[in-house]
């Protein structure tokens, strides 16, 4: 029997809709919906385990995101024909989702939650990671599980200054601007995207826009809730709660931690101070009163770090003074090199106060490109950041497990904020590295402004320098504190992370998290304010370390040349089994890659060697060679025979044609050797080809003066007469 299925309508205003659905597929998880928009279909699933584990003091909340092949009629690439780890694109995904859904989570619900989202079927019209935040949400709506405040997210478009709500790919590639945002209906938590230099005003439109339709959303997932019947959530056990300890621990721990607070000091001079405040709290239980209650230490400890964050935050908003000293729209001290690195084609150190990031920058041809292959989207990125955030960069040693899912986001957003500063007839496939050597805050944003300078370092003509900067925020309801250029401290004890970056003409990325229920639009525009006064100091630091893009690539860095041959000669230069390119390579030091482009063939000549790269210019240019009637071309002798000589065109090397002995000269040639001779170079006409023979002809004794003719004398009229 086909079981009850409920369902609600969202009605997106242009002829398209989005439907959830549940009660019919994957009813043994604790929530289940089909989101559909067109043929895109997403199975979104909620589990919560009853009980929390002992000692965990946070929830253990677990996204993911997946895109089967299947949905898109297509098999997996490699060798193993099944789904392995996610892609870049995947993860992406499933950071947009977490970071909305897990700050409006009860704050004392502790129990292992996993949300699961799968593409099922896919739809070339519709891009499914803007469905991901709604099926998510809704997933947990039609559960019991707690979680109070729905949320939603879409994408936002802007094309011909007309903004789309969940717009097709083939709209955003016409778009200025690309922008997710999730939401409550109270508040914006969330905003990930990047933009065409579009000003401050224009993104806080673009996010109300957005805001309205996430209302829209959410009162589908409400109304869906309430057709089911759901109106009660599951009981669970919050977190252990002792009025003594905690008074006991503010009244040892709060003044300390606030006078800490008022001190300008380094991170790590904080953190011992920090460090020894908390021993005091520690000792004041004995071992008997740990061993006797075996929550007191983590109820110690939590009230612990509950003072410390208090007492900072206090001392923000009561006397505008920050752990290191500034003001709230002070940034700390920058220093830039650049040319750090001499065996790079291009490098850049930034630091700006206990935050380091050093950049590198190479080039290559579009052989390394970096492919997607996902059931979603195919294509390849000629321009790519790498983010890598090593251990010892926070002064830690820690086990390595691969590239994080937080370096994936990091080195997205700083690519986003730079990639459209690429001049569009940029030869190269360019790689950004970013190694991130010190951090105490906005790591990611260090990146951006070393890699602008490592790209200009690079010889690479920036349509203009992007610089980017971290807000956070302190609020307590209240009174609230925009902060510029956070410290490591201020974003883990703060409510905000506001990354924006953009030229001195507006923005080109976002990423915003905040960590509180939401954002009211009036503090999200001072902060938009503050950054664009942040940013714009920290452009003029990076003009003033290099002003312009290098005039060109450096010496030890490839030159590319970029030729355009007709389709016909392809063959020609690859050669049998490719012989022909891969001898010219290895002979010239040089790479060369062929792409067929609109039965053309696009040659890109990669090296180091400026003679190398004129030497396959050279070779092209005789392949290709195709003399034309009626026209003088220089050749040289390269071969004698008995009935002329074969001649190889200066211009054309390897082409080769024979000149008859009958086309050397206008009067009889005997020898061949009597009018030329190895070596010898000259000019010939070149007449197509000879009827006859069916060969190519051309001819020297065309060029020559045509001697006169001999006249013939009379002779005398014979006398018949005798």
């Amino acid at each position: 029997m086909i079981p009850k299925v409920t369902q609600e309508i969202i009605d997106l205003g242009d002829g398209r809709t989005i439907s959830i659905e549940t009660g019919k597929l994957a009813k043994q998880a604790d929530g289940s919906v089909v989101v559909r928009m067109g043929d895109a279909m997403l199975l979104a699933t909620a589990v919560s385990a009853r009980t929390a584990n002992p000692g965990v003091d946070f929830l253990p909340l677990t996204v993911d995101y997946r895109e089967k092949f299947a949905a898109a009629g297509r098999f997996p690439g490699g060798f193993f024909k099944r789904e392995a780890r996610p892609s870049d694109q995947e993860v992406l995904t499933m950071r947009l989702v977490d970071r909305v859904l897990r700050p409006l989570f009860p704050d004392d619900y502790h129990a292992e939650t996993q949300v699961m989202i799968q593409l099922m079927s896919h739809d070339e019209n519709v891009m499914p990671d803007a469905l991901a935040g709604l099926a998510a949400s809704a997933a947990l709506a039609v559960s019991d599980i707690p979680f109070y405040n729905l949320i939603s997210e879409v994408r936002v478009g802007r094309v011909n200054g007309k903004l789309i709500i969940n717009p097709s790919r083939e709209q955003l590639a016409e778009s200025d601007l690309d922008m997710m945002i999730g939401a409550s209906k109270d508040s914006v938590a969330m905003v990930e995207g990047e933009m065409k230099e579009i000003s401050e005003a224009e993104m806080i439109e673009a996010i109300k826009f957005a805001h309205e339709a996430i209302k829209v959303q959410i009162e589908a997932q409400e109304k869906l809730r309430a057709a089911l019947g759901l109106t009660e959530y599951r009981e669970y056990e919050g977190e252990l709660e002792d009025e003594t300890v905690k008074a006991k621990v503010k009244a040892v721990a709060y003044d300390k931690y606030y006078a800490i607070a008022q001190e300008a000091s380094s991170k790590q001079e904080r953190g011992e101070k920090f460090a020894v405040v908390k021993e005091e709290v520690v000792a004041l239980y004995s071992e008997e009163e740990y061993a006797e209650n075996a929550d007191l230490a983590e109820l110690v400890s939590k009230y612990n770090y509950k003072v410390q964050k208090e007492a900072v935050r206090n001392v923000i908003l009561e006397k505008g003074i920050r752990l290191d000293g500034r003001k709230t729209t002070e940034i700390r001290p920058i220093w830039c090199e650049v040319d750090y690195l001499p065996s790079t084609h291009g490098s850049a150190l930034f630091t700006r106060g206990e935050t380091q990031a050093l950049a590198t920058v190479t080039l290559g041809t579009s052989r390394e490109a970096n492919v997607i292959d996902l059931p979603s989207e195919q294509g390849e990125e000629r321009f790519y950041l790498h983010y890598n955030f090593p251990p010892f960069s926070t002064g830690e040693a820690r086990p390595l497990r691969g590239t994080s899912r937080r370096e994936v986001g990091h080195g997205n957003l700083a690519q986003r904020a730079l990639k459209n500063m690429i001049p569009a007839d940029c030869p190269y496939t360019v790689r950004v590295v970013s190694e991130v050597l010190e951090s105490n805050g906005s790591s990611s944003m260090a990146t951006v402004c070393s890699g602008t300078l490592a790209l200009m370092d690079a010889g690479i003509q920036l349509k203009k320098p992007v610089s980017g900067i971290a807000m956070g925020l302190i609020t307590d309801g209240n009174n609230f504190a925009v902060l510029s250029d956070i410290l490591g401290d201020e974003d883990h004890l703060g409510d905000m992370d506001f990354k924006v970056t953009g030229t001195e003409d507006g923005i080109t990325a976002c990423q915003m998290d905040i960590k509180i229920d939401g954002l009211r639009y009036d503090i999200m525009e001072q902060a938009l304010a503050q950054a664009r006064d942040g940013r714009l100091h920290i452009l003029g630091k990076l003009t003033d370390t290099l002003a312009q893009p290098r005039t060109s690539v450096k010496p030890k860095a490839p030159k590319i040349i970029t030729r355009t041959i007709p389709g016909a000669f392809i063959g020609a230069l690859i050669g049998p089994g490719g012989k022909v390119i891969q001898d010219l390579q290895k002979a010239t030091q040089t790479t060369i890659v062929i792409n067929e482009v609109d039965e053309q063939g696009v040659v890109e000549i990669l090296g180091t060697n400026q003679e190398g790269i004129d030497a396959v210019l050279a070779k092209i240019d005789a392949i290709i060679f195709k003399p034309q009637v009626g026209e003088t071309y220089e050749v040289k002798v390269i071969k004698m025979l008995d009935f002329g000589a074969v001649v190889e065109y200066t211009q054309a090397p390897g082409n080769e044609v024979l000149l008859h002995v009958s086309e050397l000269a206008w009067e009889r040639t005997e020898n061949v050797t009597d009018v030329v001779n190895m070596g010898d170079v000259f000019e010939v006409k070149y007449l197509g080809i000879d009827p006859k023979t069916r060969k190519e002809k051309v001819s020297r004794k065309q060029l020559l003066p045509r001697p006169p003719r001999e006249d013939k004398k009379p002779q005398p009229k014979k006398d018949n007469q005798g």
